[in-house]
């Protein structure tokens, strides 16, 4: 499976709701809080060329985008095979 990273905030229903995705699929992840680590969010607004919203999601290189592009892999069924791809 790669390696699943997000990167969230305080106070962030869209961050809690993607982990508790993440987590009932029983997906491994690391997660930043950028609220807490300036060097974490200069790294996401590198790694997603500039987003400054919570969450970033990435699986392996692949830059996801947020909560609703990570819920919708899930609903159209292509969630599992991006991540065993």
């Amino acid at each position: 499976m790669k390696k699943v990273v997000i990167y969230t905030g305080d106070l962030c229903v869209h961050c809690d709701w993607a982990i508790a995705l993440l987590n009932r699929k029983n997906i491994k992840f690391t997660e930043y809080n950028v609220a807490q680590d300036a060097s974490k969010r200069e790294e996401m607004l590198k790694k997603s060329n500039g987003a400054r919203t919570v969450p970033q999601i990435f699986i392996g290189e692949h830059h996801i985008g947020g909560n609703a592009e990570l819920q919708a892999l899930e609903n159209g069924g292509k969630l599992d095979t991006l991540l065993n791809n």
